[in-house]
């Protein structure tokens, strides 16, 4: 692991502790942000690859656990496995195999729901250890998608609308994700800041096309960096946006004097983007305040707005009309609330939260925001419809929906479904004009 500025122990100890958390229902994300800024790093990251690895951890705690250990154990012997599963390959990576053992059983005795556990602790990872080291490089891959981390409901929607593709998605949505930054072209040329990465010997490419649609401002960082070590991050030259995500921002086309419309804003990629392309008059909607405030700081590090003047920032929810002074928009965005299952990369708790049912209310959501934001249109005005979804019921299902439900609707060209990639993750987009009020 990178970040090794938090003792191991506690590390172990807090990553157990927000995998219950997220077994209660809350977003890692959530969990994270509460964390001082020293621990979040290395505990974000043994919880990610704890969630990636869940299928082949769970495989060994079974065969050297015979009966099902507390939560509390079950979570801390899942951090620990995985920190053993880390030092696979060649590399022999991560931790030295006491180092680990002896981490664990440390963290054990500090949490007073598992201070009884730390002898079975101690024998289970070394029996782990010892079946890992003695199947050599015949040992499991846990990116199999055969043991894949997915619920069996998500697995037969990829298998019934991905028939040829499901197994490389799910590969794919397996694996650490690349780092994508944002160059803020309003303020700086994506040849000077790569000549800036350049000189800070970090090895970048730029991302020249997604999906048909060329980008200006993206570029794939070789080895991935914490935020704060990024060249001029903090100075608003760059941010950190998927590649696939870039796309809503050149898709709008946004002018110069345009009133924009954000119904779903935070945390503010996708508007701040779009201000970097142009002088737009932004209007940026979300239901939830404190994510709200992030949009805020996103486009005030990124010297997009001086003292509220240059966009406005409401908590409403943008599916009612309420908050609305009745001037219609040129461009809307709708970056509408989904599953999520076409980001699992980056957040790798999310099919360990959503269930089935959740597409039918997550379906009335986007459709109420679709039906809304036609209201708010101008004639001749474009509309963005995105998710990050890689369901068709959030994605093309609900295109022809509103094509079949909006006579004056006429769609335009669009990606539609994108499906994750080694260099972006998975999204939908539609984009749809106004022909007559």
């Amino acid at each position: 692991m990178e970040q090794r500025n938090l003792p191991l122990s506690q590390a172990i100890t807090i990553a157990a502790q927000a995998i219950s958390e997220v077994m209660l229902g809350r977003s890692l994300t959530q969990v994270l942000e509460e964390l001082e800024p020293g621990e979040r790093p290395i505990v974000q990251s043994l919880t990610f690859d704890a969630f990636r690895r869940w299928t082949r951890s769970h495989a060994l705690i079974k065969q050297f656990v015979p009966k099902p250990p507390a939560k509390e154990v079950e979570h801390l012997l899942t951090v620990a496995i995985t920190l053993l599963l880390d030092r696979t390959g060649e590399a022999k990576k991560g931790y030295a195999t006491h180092t680990i053992v002896n981490e664990a059983v440390k963290a054990c005795g500090e949490y007073d729901k598992t201070i009884y556990a730390k002898g079975l602790i101690n024998a289970v990872l070394r029996k782990v250890s010892d079946s890992l080291d003695s199947a050599g490089e015949k040992r499991p891959d846990h990116n199999s998608p055969g043991e894949s981390f997915f619920p069996p409901w998500w697995l037969a929607n990829l298998k019934k609308n991905y028939s040829k593709s499901w197994q490389a998605i799910c590969l794919q949505q397996s694996q650490r994700p690349p780092l994508i930054l944002r160059v803020n072209t309003r303020v700086i040329s994506m040849e000077r800041y790569r000549e800036t990465l350049a000189a800070a010997r970090i090895q970048a490419e730029p991302i020249h096309r997604v999906a048909g649609v060329a980008l200006d401002s993206a570029l794939r960082l070789h080895e991935p960096i914490p935020v704060a070590a990024i060249p001029g991050f903090f100075d608003g030259l760059v941010s950190v946006q998927d590649a696939g995500a870039q796309l809503a921002g050149v898709l709008l086309k946004a002018q110069d004097g345009d009133r924009v419309l954000d119904m779903c804003a935070a945390p503010g990629g996708k508007t701040a983007h779009i201000m970097e392309g142009a002088q737009v008059k932004m209007t940026a909607v979300d239901i939830d305040r404190e994510r709200l405030m992030k949009v805020n700081d996103n486009l005030g590090r990124l010297k997009l707005i001086s003292a509220g003047e240059d966009a406005v920032l409401k908590v409403a929810d943008a599916a009612s009309a309420g908050w609305w002074d009745g001037q219609a928009f040129d461009k809307i965005l709708i970056d509408a609330p989904c599953s999520a299952s076409g980001i699992v990369s980056r957040h790798p708790d999310i099919p360990f939260l959503r269930r089935a049912n959740d597409i039918a209310d997550l379906q009335k959501r986007q459709r109420a925001l679709l039906h809304q934001a036609w209201q708010m249109l101008k004639e001749g005005g474009l509309l963005l419809y995105v998710t990050c979804s890689v369901f068709p019921e959030e994605g093309e299902e609900q295109a022809a929906w509103f094509m079949a439900n909006q006579e004056n609707a006429v769609r335009l060209n669009a990606p539609g479904q994108i499906l994750p990639s080694s260099t972006h993750d998975g999204f939908y987009y539609a984009l749809f004009t106004k022909n007559g009020p």
